[in-house]
């Protein structure tokens, strides 16, 4: 059964290297670590795909980053679903977290979307929450800033010294929801 892992984030250059951007982040190492390569699908998505594990118990998995912004999401990402006919209990989405600590992991399926349009626009595009989420934190902003200036801000230059080893243990979680299931991973991850 065919795995969808979607990194959620904004196009263009701009917003990269921004926190909002942190889930489509771990879709880029996880396409480095298996040395694979986007390619461009009708669905507005870019996408890679590769086998996690060996033989005939290895898990087909496809990783993708929508090329509209993160409120209109959800219909690329349910186009691609539905073409490679996947549905939403075979989803994980990578996401940027306010609620968690920076480069906490939290894994769950379903749940609400908590004010990020993101989750609000797959929820709405699939009609079910009940995808799964590794939710990536990037705690709040410190004093009055808004939230949402925050989100498209570059992780601070403190941040950035754990951002790589971060993002690794996000792109770990993935494979571990596939290959071990919740319970397991959120035991390793959720601490």
């Amino acid at each position: 059964m065919t795995w969808l892992v979607v990194g959620l984030g904004n196009p263009s250059d701009q917003y990269t290297a921004t926190r909002h951007n942190v889930g489509q982040m771990v879709i880029d190492h996880l396409i480095t670590r298996h040395r694979i390569k986007l390619s461009s699908h009708k669905s507005r998505t870019d996408i890679a795909a590769y086998k996690l594990g060996v033989g005939v118990d290895a898990f087909p998995i496809i990783l993708a980053k929508s090329k509209s912004y993160m409120n209109e999401t959800g219909g690329p990402i349910k186009a691609l679903a539905n073409f490679y006919s996947i549905e939403p209990a075979k989803i994980i989405v990578l996401h940027d977290e306010l609620d968690i600590p920076f480069a906490a992991i939290r894994s769950k399926q379903g749940g609400g979307d908590n004010g990020h349009n993101g989750l609000k626009s797959l929820t709405s595009a699939f009609d079910t929450p009940d995808y799964f989420r590794v939710r990536l934190g990037i705690g709040r902003p410190m004093g009055q800033q808004d939230p949402a200036d925050f989100v498209l801000k570059q992780f601070s230059k403190e941040e950035k010294k754990d951002l790589d080893e971060f993002i690794d243990r996000g792109a770990d979680a993935v494979e571990s929801l596939i290959e071990k299931g919740l319970e397991l991973t959120q035991q390793k991850f959720n601490i």
